[in-house]
């Protein structure tokens, strides 16, 4: 809002400072005033109204831009704040996720090479696990020295020992 340049105490101030000396002629001494009202011409009551709305709308429009100027601000923040988060919470699962497949890497190291049967029958086991992924819902055309069909082609079925039963009492 305009600041106000002049106040009341001012105003009436000077209508005493401008009127004594005419009254004085008089013999009237005028030692103060107070305005208790002041009226508007009829014709220009409306202006007046106009303008102090339109003031009043100006103001009021000033303070929703710096709102939303200010709410803008705040949702870049909260914006740029998520995604710090979220890509610090995304480095931290890569970084768990590599060190917990290094120690999968390792302990399949460690078993593969403890003996050379371990190793085959981690191998065939691995071999086994693909196949449902591989062979579900698809047609294949495989030739067969294929490295994938290596443990089909080659395995042959071996009797199974009979079952020992303990002497019944």
């Amino acid at each position: 809002m305009p600041a106000i340049k002049l106040g009341r105490a001012a105003l009436e101030h000077d209508v005493v400072k401008e009127a004594s000396p005419k009254l004085d002629q008089f013999g009237v001494e005028l030692l103060d005033i107070r305005f208790m009202r002041i009226n508007y011409n009829q014709r220009v009551t409306t202006k007046i109204y106009e303008r102090m709305i339109s003031e009043r709308q100006k103001i009021a429009s000033r303070f929703r831009s710096e709102g939303e100027g200010e709410a803008a601000k705040i949702l870049g923040n909260k914006e740029r704040d998520l995604r710090k988060i979220e890509s610090e919470a995304y480095r931290e699962v890569q970084k768990i996720r590599g060190e917990a497949d290094a120690k999968a890497a390792a302990i399949y190291a460690a078993a593969y090479n403890a003996t050379p049967e371990a190793a085959s029958f981690y191998q065939f086991m691995r071999t086994m696990e693909s196949y449902p992924a591989v062979l579900s819902g698809s047609t294949l055309i495989l030739s067969t020295d294929s490295e994938l069909l290596r443990f089909l082609k080659t395995t042959t079925p071996t009797k199974a020992p009979p079952p020992t039963t303990p002497p019944v009492p």
